[in-house]
């Protein structure tokens, strides 16, 4: 058997008797942080933009609205992924945590995914495998080798917790 680029993934056989691959998972753990690192990032600048124009030269409040909505929904989203790409990369639990935290403050998420790039925190490929030691490295090998299925429940759960965030209201301050 050939294996292919999914964790622990081996290639399925294919009606006829040949084997039929997979296509290949390719963003790696690396790719994918960064990319929401830096969405995070973009969206917060783009809610201070909103905030100065709501609140320092007293034009409109849509800047707010529209982007305070996209940030919190690449908020989710971040929180999300910096949970299963620590999982999957085996973080110790205090790195998971700055990785958390570091979404609050503006543009923190850049200098995080900086600082495990640099320490190695952020793979290429990914290490979960069906025979991982922890169940929820079993469960983050589950995910990506049904990605078709786990993208659509990701979309779920980030569209949920907007909803809940959205029914509590914003912060007060």
């Amino acid at each position: 058997m050939s294996t292919s680029s999914y964790p622990g993934d081996v290639a399925e056989g294919a009606a006829g008797g040949g084997l039929a691959r997979r296509r290949p998972l390719t963003l790696s753990p690396r790719r994918v942080f960064r990319a929401l690192a830096t969405a995070e990032a973009v969206t917060w600048a783009l809610l201070l933009l909103g905030m100065v124009l709501k609140y320092v030269t007293d034009t409109t409040e849509l800047g707010v609205r529209v982007f305070g909505l996209a940030h919190g929904v690449v908020f989710i989203g971040y929180c999300l992924v910096a949970v299963v790409v620590g999982v999957d990369q085996r973080w110790r639990a205090r790195h998971g945590l700055l990785a958390l935290l570091s979404a609050v403050p503006p543009f923190m998420t850049l200098w995080f995914e900086r600082f495990a790039d640099r320490r190695g925190l952020l793979g290429q490929d990914w290490q979960s495998t069906p025979d991982s030691p922890t169940a929820s490295q079993r469960g983050v090998c589950w995910l990506l080798r049904h990605h078709r299925v786990a993208v659509p429940m990701g979309l779920v759960a980030v569209t949920g917790l907007t909803g809940v965030a959205l029914a509590v209201g914003p912060p007060v301050g």
